[in-house]
């Protein structure tokens, strides 16, 4: 019998969609575009548009309303907002658990106070909730209670160094036992603050002295070469962009027309976002080393994906203060400070844009800049399709779909005397293996940011706004709104969105 194989699904937080070398970034992340290279690229997987919902979406193959996590963690006392996991779900590690695998979670959690060892992980270590310091350990947890943790010399912590030294321990841990694993390796890079070590800044800074507008259209460049977008696809306007209260929104400026010192603070925070993804790729290679010395990267599944687009918030200078979101300009000597241990940074909806090159807008919206994740497949006994790009749709919801499928763990009708709400999606074994398939449909909603995808169809939605209509086939950019031109198919649509807004909870509370 041919022994299940490992899987790891590598999650990355706030990545945008063209921020790896392989999907057209001038960030270095060799390791990753090596998987890349002999695996498969996907360019239109779905994402929930934000940390949560994704989350939620990605563990149980549900839509995040369903799992009861719409929004973030509040309990907002309806069914699609109770902010964790219901019971009217089973997760990833729940379900791979009854065929033998051990599961383990090193890095972020943030799907609600009921923790992932009561979820079906074996071991956890990592952050519990949504962002906190990279600098502080006294901010992540290992779990179950009682385990041994490792002790880090002051000054020496680093989150993503950290998650990935538990996750090698796990790994090492399965391995003695004999037993396939599954690992979820969710990294809390590249979110905000943005916090990197000096030396993976100092790569960055003379790189992104160019601006955003000089980035997107050279990042534009590559996608096609790479086969990413299509050759004839135009780089979209620069992004509007709104703030956290929604009555102050803008556009993007010409990075020319910007004062010198903020191009100086703009260009280190970015060069601090760079430094993130390339210690988190380094990272992954860590992993990737552990499974060749074992002589196990032929038998694991390795999937990498982002949980949202690029984070805009939410303006183009960033924000020092969370509870505020205030900016302040940094100059001079304080310009060294920036993305250490006393530092606390975003980078603001310019760089964003850039980020999501060349798609329309980002986190927290339905338009493509903010649903669509970068994701790598790779399995070289499966994946046949080695080092090509695939275009067509899936979305976070095929996760566990996929899993069931390759290591032919059954899904689960009841979970803790309640019954379980079927799977949303469908394996991704037929991708690997280079078949076709059938037109699929889905739907998206985060704070009344709406879209569904119908085949080459898209509606897209801005909560103030009016439904948009776009041919995804021919305008990936969501530019031109050809909504006037085809009144039946709209309506079709929205009554399809409306249809599964009632089924899977995202009503009753958006008509309140």
């Amino acid at each position: 019998m041919t022994k299940r194989p490992n899987i790891i699904l590598i999650l990355a937080d706030d990545l945008g969609f063209s921020d790896l070398g392989s999907f057209g970034s001038e960030i270095h992340t060799p390791n990753l575009d090596r998987l890349a290279e002999n695996g498969l690229r996907f360019t239109q997987f779905y994402n929930s548009a934000r940390c949560c919902p994704s989350r939620a979406s990605i563990l149980s193959g549900l839509y995040p309303h369903q799992a009861g996590v719409g929004e973030m963690t509040e309990d907002q006392e309806t069914p699609g907002y109770r902010g964790f996991l219901k019971n009217q779900c089973v997760t990833l590690a729940e379900v791979v658990k009854q065929v033998g695998y051990r599961t383990y979670l090193s890095g972020k959690w943030h799907v609600g106070e009921i923790g992932p060892t009561e979820r079906g992980f074996d071991e956890f270590y990592g952050l519990l909730g949504g962002f906190t310091s990279f600098w502080d350990q006294s901010d992540y947890s290992r779990l179950p209670k009682g385990r041994p943790e490792k002790r880090y010399n002051n000054g020496d912590f680093y989150a993503t160094d950290a998650i990935t030294d538990y996750a090698l321990d796990f790994m090492e841990d399965a391995k003695a036992e004999g037993e396939p694993y599954f690992l979820y390796l969710s990294y809390n890079a590249p979110h905000f603050p943005l916090q990197a070590p000096k030396e993976e800044i100092e790569k960055y800074e003379k790189v992104y002295q160019v601006g955003w507008d000089h980035i997107r259209k050279e990042r534009l460049e590559r996608m096609k070469k790479l086969g990413i977008v299509s050759k004839d696809t135009e780089l979209s306007p620069r992004a509007k962009y709104w703030n956290r209260d929604r009555d102050i929104q803008g556009v993007n400026p010409a990075w020319d027309s910007i004062d010198p010192d903020r191009q100086q603070d703009l260009t280190k925070r970015m060069a601090i976002y760079a430094g993130m993804i390339d210690r988190m790729d380094q990272n992954i290679g860590r992993v990737l080393k552990e499974l060749e010395s074992n002589n196990e990267m032929e038998n694991t599944l390795i999937l990498f994906c982002s949980d949202n687009g690029a984070c805009a918030e939410w303006d183009p200078w960033g924000f020092d203060n969370w509870i505020t979101t205030s900016n302040f300009l940094h100059r001079k000597e304080d310009l060294n400070q920036m993305g250490g241990p006393d530092s606390y940074h975003s980078y603001g909806s310019g760089w964003a844009n850039a980020s999501s090159t060349p798609l329309q807008l980002y986190k927290h919206y339905s338009h493509e800049g903010g649903i669509s994740t970068p994701l790598i497949a790779h399995w070289p006994t499966k994946v046949l399709k080695e080092g090509q790009v695939d275009h067509r749709p899936g979305h976070f919801i095929d996760i566990m779909a996929t899993l069931v499928d390759i290591t032919g763990a059954p899904y689960p009708s009841q979970y803790n005397g309640n019954q379980i709400l079927p799977m949303e999606g469908e394996s991704l074994v037929p991708a690997f293996e280079g078949e076709n398939v059938a037109e699929r449909t889905f739907c998206f909603e985060h704070e009344h940011h709406c879209g569904v995808r119908k085949g080459k169809w898209k509606l897209s939605k801005v909560r103030e706004m009016d439904w948009e209509l776009y041919d995804i086939d021919n305008d990936r950019t969501e530019m031109n709104n050809i909504k006037d031109h085809y009144p039946e198919l709209v309506k079709e649509m929205i009554n399809i969105w409306e249809d599964w807004a009632d089924r899977t909870d995202v009503y009753p509370k958006r008509k309140t």
